[in-house]
């Protein structure tokens, strides 16, 4: 087992922290309901969710620094709000073209992730 510097951690756990904020609760649609049950917003937002651990999983393996590491997780976080944003003017939910849109900008991620 890898050791790992006390800053690294510290890092980490801003990291997870950061990550966390802002994807435990959706932000309401125009119409004050959000579609959380919406399955294009469901797919979207597990994809987030996978990706978030997937980077977390990349740090704690030592593949990844943890200032790459907040770098992925900033482009995540602006899907997020990508996603809120639409949803917010199309009465809490996202149109498929509007999913296809946070599908190839989550693919980028992920391909980044990877390597």
């Amino acid at each position: 087992m890898s050791r790992i510097a006390p800053s690294a951690l510290v890092i980490v756990g801003l990291l997870v922290a950061f990550a966390g904020a802002g994807y435990a609760q959706p932000a309401p649609a125009a119409s004050g309901n959000w579609a959380k049950s919406h399955p294009r917003r469901a797919e979207v937002n597990a994809r987030l969710a996978n990706q978030n651990r997937r980077i977390h999983h990349e740090v704690a393996e030592g593949s990844m620094s943890p200032a790459q590491a907040a770098q992925l997780h900033r482009e995540d976080h602006r899907i997020r709000q990508e996603e809120r944003a639409m949803a917010s003017q199309t009465g809490g939910h996202i149109t498929k073209a509007g999913q296809r849109v946070l599908n190839a900008q989550e693919n980028q991620v992920s391909r980044q992730i990877g390597k």
